[in-house]
C-alpha cells in the first residue's frame, strides 16, 4: 500500500486531474451479478486490455467485486452486506476501488453506492420483560419497556409498537430529539393478585419496508399481594365426640383457615382466645402453625364432660387480619379404670418334691369401675401345675396351689402369668407376674448312656494303658450330681477285678493293670458303678464286656510226627509203594485264634519235587509216581508249616524217609491209657515221683530182656513175602500209625487230658491183642472211657 501510495501521490501531480465514475446498487445482490460495464464507460479498447496488466484495488477486507478483461463488466464475487460494511448507519454508503492498468500505469477511481433493502427485522434486546407490580397501583402508572432495534436505515427502520388486548394495560409511544422511539407501559385498570395473580403480554415493533418486518417481546406482569383478606375457617363451629382416656399426644382435629393473600399476608397463625378456660387449655394443645388440636392431659368423664374453646387465626401481614370460631368437644364415657391384682405371701423358691396342693402365694383382685365394668374374674395364663382356687369367705381372694408334681430336671423355673380381666365393654384387663424358682433333690440316679459297653482290647497290652472311659450322666445339681466311680469286686479264678482294671473314680476312665494273653484269658464280664453325692446317695451300673483281641504272637508247633527237640524223623516205606500212597503226615498246631492259627503246609527242601507232594492245608505227604531203579534210597524232606498271622510265624520238621525191600512192621505196637490224678496234690505229687522211679526200673529191666532174648533168636527161614502182601501190610501199618498210634494224637489227647488234670502214658501191649483207651478220674481208682479213644483197636494179627 506505502508503494501504492507514492504511486498515487505521483499520479497526483500529472497535469491531467484524475476523475471518479460512481455506480449504485442495492445489497445482498448475487455473486456473478454485472455492476457495469467499467471499459465501455472508461473509454478503453478490449483488445488493448488484453495485452495489459489489469488491477482492481478495493479498500476493504473482503474481495466484494472482480473485472472481466474480456468483457469489460465489472460484477460481484461475494455478496455485499449493507449492515456489515457500514456499521455505523449513515444515511449513505460507498465502497471505494482503483481500476489499475499497467503499461502505461493509469488509475481510475471508482466509488460504489450501496442502497439498503428490508432485509433485517426489528429485535428486542430482551425477549423477556419481567415487572412486578402491586396490586395498590393506580392507573396511570408508567412502565419502561426496552426499546426494539433494526439495523435497516431510512424507510425500512421501525415504524410503531404494538401491544397485545388487555384491559389493565396500554403503551404510548415516545419520541426522541433524535428521532428515536420509546415505549411507556402505562397501568389503566386497577389490580386485584387474588383474581389474577400474573398477566402475560406481547409487544410487537414493525418497520416499514415492503414486505413488513417485525419482532415481539413477552412481557410479564406479576402482581405483588397486599393484606387486603383476613383468615378465614371453614366452619364457625366444630363439635367433636371424644372417648375418655385418649392417649396423650392423640389428634383431636385439623383446623383450616385460609387466607387469599399470599406471602407474609397468608401465614396463618392459631392461638387460644381470652374466652378459653385454662382447664381447657391444660387437656388441649393448639399448634400454632399447623392449627392441629391434640390431647394434653387426661380426659376423665367424671371430671368433665364438655370442653369448650375458642379460636382464633391470625395473618403476618404489616396490619394483620384475624378470623375467629369455636370448637366444642363432646367427652363419652368408658370402662376406663384396670383391674388390680395384689399378691400376697408369695413363696418364691420351693423344693421340687413339694406335695401336691400346697400353696404357693395368695392373690388379691378389685376394680373401682361399677357395674358390669366393676366385675372381675381371675385366671392363669399358661397351662402349668398350678390352679387358682377362690375363696369361700372373700370372692376376690384366691390361693395359688400346686395341683401336679414338679421336676426340677424339666422345669427348673416357672413364671406364672395371673391375668385379672373385668367384664367391660370393651374388657379392660391386667396381669402380674409371679417367679417361683425349684430347689433340686437328689431324685434321679447317674445313667450311663448304654447298659453294656463293650470293649476290645489287643493282647500284650503296656499295663496302664487307657481302655475306655466310661461316663454318666446325672440331671440333678451341685452334690447331686458329683459323681464317683468304682468296678464291683467279683472274682475270676481266684483274682478280683481290681487286680486286673483300675478306674478313675472322677471321670470314669478304665484302665489296664496287667497285660493280657489272649490264650489265657479271653474276655471280662463285670460291671461299674456310677455314684452321686446326694442324700441319700443314688446309684447306677453298666456291664462292662473285656474282649482280648488276639494278636500272632505264637508259633506253630508240629505235633506229629513226633520227634525229640531238634531231631530228625525218620520213616521207612516199601520201595515197591503205588503212586498217590500216603507217605507221611504233618500235623502243626496253633494256640492262637482262628484266623492266626490257619496253617499251611509247604515243602522247604525236598531231595526229588517230581516223587512227593505236599497237601498245603491237610499236610499230607504223598508219593506222585512209583520209585524207580534210578532213584536214591534215602530221601529227605523238609516241611514248613506257617500261620495266616501278619506277621507269619512258622515251624520246619526234618524227615528222613528210607525205601526198603520187604514189608515194615506195624508203627505202632503201644496203646493209649489216661490215668487221672489232681495234678496240683502234693501226696499225689510224692505219689507220681515214687512210680516214675518204679516204672523207669522196670522199664530198663524189659528192655534188657528184649535184647538178649533178639539175640538168641534165629532168623525165620519163611518164603518173602509177595509184593501184595507187603504193600498190603505196609498200608495197613500207615493207616494205624497215621490215624491211631500217630503223634498228633498223642499230642492233641496229652493237651485235652492234662487241661482236666490227667495224666496221659503209652503201654505196650500183645501183637494182636485188642484195647481201648481208659481213663482214671481223680479220687477213684476205677476206669473211664475217653471220648476222644472210644473205638476198640486192632494192632496186628
Amino acid at each position: 500500500m506505502a508503494s501504492w501510495a507514492a504511486v498515487f501521490v505521483w499520479t497526483a501531480v500529472w497535469p491531467c486531474a484524475l476523475s471518479v465514475t460512481r455506480y449504485s446498487i442495492e445489497e445482498e445482490m448475487e455473486r456473478g451479478s454485472v455492476v457495469a460495464n467499467l471499459a465501455a464507460d472508461l473509454g478503453l479498447e478490449l483488445a488493448s486490455l488484453a495485452q495489459r496488466e489489469v488491477k482492481l484495488d478495493i479498500f476493504t477486507n473482503k474481495k466484494y467485486l472482480d473485472f472481466n478483461k474480456k468483457t469489460g463488466e465489472l460484477y460481484v464475487v461475494e455478496k455485499i452486506d449493507r449492515e456489515y460494511l457500514c456499521p455505523a448507519k449513515p444515511t449513505s454508503c460507498f465502497l471505494k476501488l482503483d481500476f489499475i492498468i499497467e503499461s502505461p500505469l493509469r488509475i481510475f477511481n471508482i466509488e460504489l453506492g450501496i442502497t439498503d433493502i428490508n432485509d433485517n427485522a426489528p429485535h428486542f434486546r430482551r425477549d423477556r420483560v419481567e415487572l412486578d407490580v402491586s396490586e395498590s397501583a393506580t392507573p396511570g402508572e408508567r412502565f419502561s419497556l426496552p426499546n426494539a432495534v433494526d439495523p435497516d436505515v431510512g424507510i425500512n427502520t421501525i415504524k410503531t409498537y404494538k401491544l397485545s388486548a388487555s384491559e389493565h394495560f396500554t403503551i404510548e409511544i415516545q419520541t426522541g430529539t433524535d428521532g428515536t422511539q420509546y415505549v411507556d407501559f402505562v397501568l389503566t385498570k386497577s389490580l386485584d393478585r387474588e383474581e389474577n395473580p400474573a398477566h402475560n403480554l406481547i409487544l410487537t415493533a414493525e418497520d416499514g419496508g415492503v414486505p413488513v418486518r417485525s419482532g415481539t417481546a413477552n412481557i410479564i406482569v406479576r402482581v405483588q399481594d397486599t393484606n387486603d383478606n383476613p383468615p378465614r375457617f371453614d366452619k364457625p363451629v366444630y363439635i367433636i365426640n371424644m372417648t375418655e382416656n385418649t392417649p396423650i399426644g392423640t389428634l383431636v382435629t385439623k383446623l383450616n383457615a385460609t387466607d387469599l393473600d399470599e406471602g407474609l399476608n397468608s401465614e396463618i397463625v392459631y392461638s387460644f382466645t381470652l374466652y378459653t378456660s385454662e382447664k381447657t387449655q391444660d387437656v388441649f394443645a393448639l399448634n400454632s402453625n399447623t392449627g392441629e388440636v391434640t390431647v394434653k392431659g387426661t380426659i376423665d368423664y367424671e371430671d368433665m364432660r364438655i370442653y369448650e374453646m375458642h379460636i382464633e387465626a391470625r395473618d403476618k401481614g404489616a396490619h394483620p387480619l384475624l378470623g375467629q370460631c369455636k370448637m366444642v368437644v363432646h367427652v363419652t364415657d368408658m370402662n376406663d379404670n384396670y383391674p388390680e391384682i395384689t399378691v400376697q405371701s408369695v413363696k418364691n423358691t420351693v423344693a421340687e418334691n413339694i406335695p401336691v396342693g400346697s400353696v404357693i402365694a395368695l392373690v388379691g383382685i378389685d376394680d373401682r369401675d361399677s357395674g358390669g365394668n366393676g366385675e372381675v374374674s381371675l385366671s392363669l395364663q399358661d397351662t402349668m401345675p398350678f390352679i387358682l382356687n377362690k375363696s369361700s369367705d372373700k370372692p376376690t381372694h384366691y390361693e395359688l396351689i400346686v395341683s401336679e408334681p414338679l421336676d426340677r430336671e424339666k422345669v427348673p423355673e416357672y413364671v406364672i402369668t395371673l391375668m385379672v380381666k373385668d367384664a367391660g365393654t370393651p374388657p379392660l384387663s391386667d396381669n402380674e407376674t409371679i417367679t417361683v424358682h425349684l430347689l433340686d433333690v437328689n431324685d434321679n440316679a447317674p445313667q450311663f448312656p448304654q447298659s453294656f459297653n463293650k470293649i476290645r482290647v489287643m493282647e500284650n497290652n503296656a499295663p496302664g494303658a487307657l481302655l475306655s472311659s466310661l461316663t454318666a450322666f446325672d440331671p440333678d445339681l451341685h452334690e447331686n450330681q458329683y459323681l464317683v466311680y468304682f468296678i464291683l469286686e467279683k472274682e475270676i479264678a481266684n483274682t478280683s477285678m481290681s487286680m486286673l482294671f483300675s478306674i478313675n473314680p472322677e471321670n470314669g476312665n478304665l484302665y489296664a493293670l496287667k497285660t493280657f494273653d489272649y490264650e489265657i484269658e479271653k474276655e471280662f464280664l463285670f460291671h461299674i458303678e456310677a455314684r452321686d453325692s446326694g442324700s441319700p446317695p443314688l446309684s447306677s451300673n453298666v456291664t462292662v464286656h473285656i474282649i482280648i483281641v488276639d494278636q500272632n504272637d505264637n508259633a506253630p508247633v508240629i505235633v506229629s510226627p513226633w520227634r525229640a527237640q531238634g531231631s530228625l524223623v525218620e520213616e521207612k516205606i516199601p520201595r515197591s509203594t503205588d503212586k498217590g500212597s500216603l507217605v507221611a503226615k504233618v500235623i502243626a498246631l496253633d494256640t492262637d485264634s482262628v484266623h492266626n492259627s490257619r496253617i499251611t503246609y509247604q515243602f522247604l527242601q525236598v531231595t526229588d519235587a517230581s516223587l512227593f507232594s505236599l497237601d498245603q492245608y491237610n499236610g499230607e505227604i504223598r508219593t506222585m509216581r512209583m520209585f524207580s531203579y534210578k532213584d536214591p534210597r534215602h530221601h529227605r524232606l523238609i516241611v514248613v508249616a506257617k500261620d495266616n498271622g501278619e506277621p507269619a510265624l512258622s515251624a520246619t520238621v526234618t524227615i528222613k524217609l528210607s525205601t526198603v525191600e520187604t514189608a515194615v512192621k506195624a508203627y505202632s505196637d503201644m496203646t493209649e491209657m489216661s490215668l487221672e490224678y489232681d495234678i496240683f496234690s502234693d501226696i499225689n505229687l510224692y505219689l507220681v515221683i515214687g512210680l516214675g522211679s518204679v516204672s523207669f526200673l522196670l522199664l530198663i529191666t524189659i528192655l534188657v530182656t528184649i535184647v538178649l532174648k533178639c539175640q538168641n533168636t534165629k532168623p525165620s527161614k519163611s518164603a518173602p513175602p509177595s509184593r501184595n502182601s507187603v504193600i498190603s501190610e505196609r498200608n495197613s501199618t500207615i493207616a494205624d500209625s497215621t490215624l491211631v498210634s500217630n503223634d498228633a494224637y498223642w499230642y492233641s489227647l496229652f493237651l485235652a487230658e492234662t487241661r482236666k488234670g490227667k495224666l496221659v502214658v503209652r503201654q505196650p501191649v500183645p501183637k494182636g491183642s485188642r484195647y481201648i483207651v481208659s481213663s482214671i478220674p481223680r479220687g477213684t481208682g476205677q476206669s473211664e472211657t475217653s471220648g476222644s479213644a472210644a473205638s476198640t483197636l486192632q494192632v496186628g494179627k
